[in-house]
């Protein structure tokens, strides 16, 4: 692929509007409701949002060059294990990870990642 920066950003659009739709219409009450019980506020300002589709162009990024490297399913794998598993990681050792979110969040986010792939995998090539 020549210019991989068209289906690089369509990849990271769809993550941001996957991340977008679970946290803020999805999960958004089970976040702030978690929060406010640890006593903070749930960090919804605009410059988190950005920060977000930062991590969404990376992820997308990171996709595209384990797509190059690796079969797809193999590359779905490594990206969902770096980007999300790792997080969660972090942020559970952090304690505002709520540890019961992980089951919705587990299937979409694999979902999101290989929606992703499919996007950069199947975007058509130059010649």
């Amino acid at each position: 692929m020549k210019h991989p920066v068209i289906p690089i950003l369509a990849a990271a659009i769809w993550i941001v509007l996957s991340e977008f739709v679970r946290n803020e219409f999805l999960l958004k009450s089970y976040w702030q409701r978690h929060y406010a019980d640890m006593g903070l506020a749930f960090p919804d300002a605009a410059l988190n949002g950005a920060t977000w589709a930062l991590w969404s162009l990376c992820l997308s990024v990171l996709l595209w060059m384990l797509l190059k490297r690796f079969a797809l399913i193999e590359g779905i794998g490594v990206a969902w294990f770096a980007g999300f598993l790792m997080m969660w990681v972090v942020t559970g050792n952090l304690g505002v990870l709520p540890f019961a979110l992980l089951l919705y969040a587990v299937p979409l986010s694999l979902l999101e990642v290989a929606v992703a792939a499919l996007i950069l995998h199947f975007w058509p090539r130059q010649a």
